[in-house]
């Protein structure tokens, strides 16, 4: 068990994968300061938890959150005049919070982390969800009338689950749910099969654009 600040946003964030963010709120300035203050780098880690009910911001805010979420590491820094900072983080490790503190100047939650166990079976089924997602983005890229989705994926089991549930068209739910998932066999089939789904969808639903495709309840009758 471990204490880290944690930062809940309308988002999940995803091991191996950087993501900008932009800090504006008094608080999160005020942990992206505490991070800089570490001498080393590669302490300046913290949560960040999807948000099951409430607003990033306002007067109500959070009012929950999800248990599982990702520890991410403070990779670049860019500071504004007033205060604000853009900054980009990479996903080191899925996180479960077991209590969360709200008494200081932001978020601190007590976290276990979970590790990605590799499995044989994955492997193959890495190679299958890759080819789907290949297809996948060949079809979204012909709906588009252009390439979609571009960029190399990593081979590595666990790795090219999160990279691909950070690439497909998904709600926050089905990320959330991704990231749940007891282990890479596991998330790897469940993106396959939604891939798969998505698919025949943009056949059943060809006039919609794409991104109103892979959001749209259908039946083939």
């Amino acid at each position: 068990m471990t204490t880290v600040p944690v930062f809940p946003l309308n988002t999940v964030l995803f091991p191996g994968v950087t993501t900008p963010l932009h800090v504006f709120e008094e608080r999160y300035r005020q942990l992206v300061k505490d991070l800089l203050a570490m001498p080393d780098p590669g302490a300046r880690v913290f949560g960040i938890v999807a948000i099951r009910e409430g607003y990033e911001v306002g007067e109500h805010g959070m009012q929950s959150a999800h248990r599982v979420g990702t520890l991410v590491q403070l990779t670049s820094v860019e500071p504004y005049d007033d205060g604000r900072f853009d900054i980009e983080v990479t996903g080191r490790q899925r996180l479960r919070m077991e209590t969360m503190d709200t008494s200081g100047p932001y978020f601190r939650a007590d976290v276990e982390l979970i590790a990605d166990l590799d499995e044989p079976a994955a492997h193959d089924e890495a190679t299958r969800a890759l080819a789907t997602f290949h297809a996948y983005r060949t079809q979204l890229s012909e709906l588009r009338g252009g390439p979609v989705l571009a960029g190399d994926l990593p081979t590595d089991p666990a790795y090219l689950s999160y990279a691909l549930a950070a690439t497909c068209l998904l709600t926050l739910r089905e990320r959330q749910a991704l990231l749940e998932a007891d282990n890479a066999l596991e998330r790897l089939v469940m993106l396959r099969l939604g891939l798969i789904d998505e698919m025949r969808a943009m056949r059943a639903l060809p006039s919609l654009p794409a991104t109103e495709v892979a959001r749209t309840r259908w039946s083939p009758n």
